[in-house]
């Protein structure tokens, strides 16, 4: 994200102890490619307490954290793949809704999630700065 001018992560977020929660509570999802894991996804139910500034549609939202794809596996439709899964996962679990945000500045994401028909909402402001909220209806 770096050698993009992507700042969103660094080492104080996401973290090991964020990660391994993610995965002793079974919301941590991997997507591999020629046996290496080329992709993650954290799905839960975890609203950032900026989220409240938002205006959302939907309720019984299915939250989109920590989406990113090892440099070696991108632009090979990885996050695409991990956000189809995560409406799959959204549908099969009777969520109506997905909620995610990223950085204002992450064209990438923002264009990904616009492609996938996701909906802006808003922005707030994080420790890094400014990020765009978005959100789909699972139908």
């Amino acid at each position: 994200m770096e050698k993009q001018q992507i700042f969103q992560w660094d080492d104080i977020y996401p973290d090991a102890a964020t990660l391994e929660e993610d995965i002793q509570t079974a919301t941590l999802f991997g997507i591999s490619e020629d046996l290496h894991l080329a992709g993650i996804v954290a799905l839960n139910t975890v609203e950032p307490p900026e989220y409240k500034e938002i205006e959302w549609y939907y309720q019984q939202p299915l939250i989109v954290h920590r989406l990113c794809v090892h440099p070696n596996y991108q632009k090979k439709g990885i996050a695409n793949k991990l956000m189809q899964f995560a409406e799959a996962f959204a549908r099969q679990n009777k969520y109506a809704s997905i909620r995610l945000d990223t950085m204002v500045q992450n064209s990438i994401a923002d264009n990904l999630y616009r492609k996938l028909h996701y909906e802006e909402r808003g922005q707030v402001t994080f420790r890094k700065g400014q990020f765009v909220c978005f959100e789909k209806a699972i139908t």
